[in-house]
């Protein structure tokens, strides 16, 4: 271990053993039994004897199983002080890589070392009791994490403001919605001055206003030369935070490296870029479910494509599927850069264009009449929620195109991102100043 790292992972291992039935039974309801027993009820009996005996002998038969290797040869360092955002899809080892980091899961190979006091957020109510009032559980968990009652009382009051609960302070942490639940877990985890914390994607389930409240409070606790471990399906956040990145790929670190090199790697290897996405089997999404992008489709000319020109005609069309309605929808679409850089953001209540929510399948066509950014590979991001900026569906990178510039484009310099990454219309005079 070097000595500036605070975190050493060296070939990190866990594997679980998964179990396979042989044989899948018919499933019997109670009915079934009742009836067939007063039909013939010596028949059953006897059938019900040679059953036992046949399911004795197949407990004796061990079931089919196998090993499957959650994170295998993991191996990084990180400094104090840094920001590092851990990314890759559904199932790459991300949640079992802070799990053993936070020393809730014992690796099985591999060493890990920490050199600080360690604060995790890896789920709703992590280390919370739910009998306990928000106050008691304040104090239970600064003394998990190692503080003095006097530390925590100095914190306390800073801690109930950052989560806004004072109202229900004195009330059974039970009772809270999972917003209430991540707003003061987060505010413990962040305000008991640990070396070391870790954020899983846990803060998807606040707001969109709580979430900005977390990313700036992620931002200090960095600067005052605490370590920061992240893990984020948002691109635009984790690029904005994070300084380094660490990219897992069915359980070993496929890439690590500057967090922007980091993205830009995933978005390559991930997104759809055909001019169309299935996005029902995306499982990297959050929010609370109550509506779900289906589909998205880029057109040019009433037909799919990828490649746009500068200053040529977009329209993207999107798949909504209610399942209950959320009043009044909020509906966001984000184009960014492939390493995270938001450049264009269309809203449908900007537009003037209210939608009140029904159950069932909905389109929209959002058209650009001219795309005027610079040259270089892009994504779209989708957001829905109520008007509240309640969540209901959030996927980020659910599609990739590319823009180019061609003779027919318009400007005469070519444009590109050194330059800037937007490029609005204007219009120019000029004359010479008489003395």
């Amino acid at each position: 271990m070097k000595a500036d790292a605070i975190i050493s992972v060296e070939n990190l291992g866990k594997k679980y053993r998964i179990a396979h039935q042989a044989e899948r039974q018919r499933y019997t309801a109670l009915r079934d039994v009742i009836a067939q027993k007063l039909k013939a009820p010596f028949q059953f009996l006897s059938r019900s004897r040679k059953s036992e005996a046949r399911s004795q002998t197949a407990d004796l038969r061990s079931p089919t199983s196998e090993d499957f290797w959650a994170l295998k040869g993991v191996s990084f360092e990180v400094k104090q002080g840094e920001v590092v955002g851990i990314i890759g899809r559904n199932g790459a080892g991300k949640s079992t890589l802070l799990k053993i980091l936070s020393r809730i899961t014992e690796p099985t190979t591999g060493s890990i070392r920490l050199r600080g006091r360690v604060a995790s957020l890896l789920e709703v109510g992590t280390g919370f009791h739910p009998e306990l009032t928000g106050r008691e559980n304040v104090y239970l968990n600064g003394a998990i994490l190692g503080m003095s009652r006097e530390e925590i009382r100095r914190k306390f009051d800073e801690i109930v403001a950052f989560a806004e609960v004072e109202k229900f302070l004195d009330t059974p942490v039970k009772r809270y919605s999972s917003g209430m639940y991540v707003r003061l877990a987060f505010a413990v985890a962040a305000h008991l001055e640990p070396e070391i914390l870790i954020v899983d994607e846990v803060l998807a389930v606040g707001d969109a206003q709580f979430q900005q409240k977390c990313l700036g409070k992620m931002q200090d606790v960095s600067k005052g030369g605490r370590t920061v471990l992240f893990v984020s399906h948002d691109m635009g956040n984790v690029t904005k935070l994070c300084d380094k990145g660490i990219l897992l790929n069915e359980g070993k670190v496929e890439f690590q490296g500057e967090m922007v090199m980091t993205v830009a790697k995933y978005m390559k290897e991930n997104i759809a870029e055909h001019g169309y996405a299935d996005l029902q089997k995306r499982g990297d999404r959050s929010g609370s479910g109550n509506a779900r992008f289906e589909s998205i489709e880029l057109l040019k000319d009433y037909a799919r494509c990828s490649t746009f020109s500068f200053g040529g005609l977009m329209t993207i069309r999107i798949v909504i599927n209610v399942i209950r309605p959320i009043g009044k929808a909020h509906l966001t679409l984000t184009l960014s850069t492939n390493d995270g850089i938001p450049v264009h953001s269309f809203e449908n209540l900007n537009e003037h264009v209210l939608w009140s929510t029904e159950a069932g399948k909905w389109f929209f066509e959002i058209t650009i009449a001219k795309l005027q950014i610079a040259s270089g590979n892009y994504v779209i991001d989708l957001w829905i929620g109520d008007e509240q900026k309640q969540r209901a569906d959030y996927l980020t990178g659910a599609i990739l195109f590319h823009m180019i510039q061609t003779p027919e484009s318009g400007p005469v310099v070519p444009l590109n991102r050194k330059d800037a990454l937007v490029f609005a219309p204007s219009q120019w005079s000029f004359g010479r100043i008489k003395s």
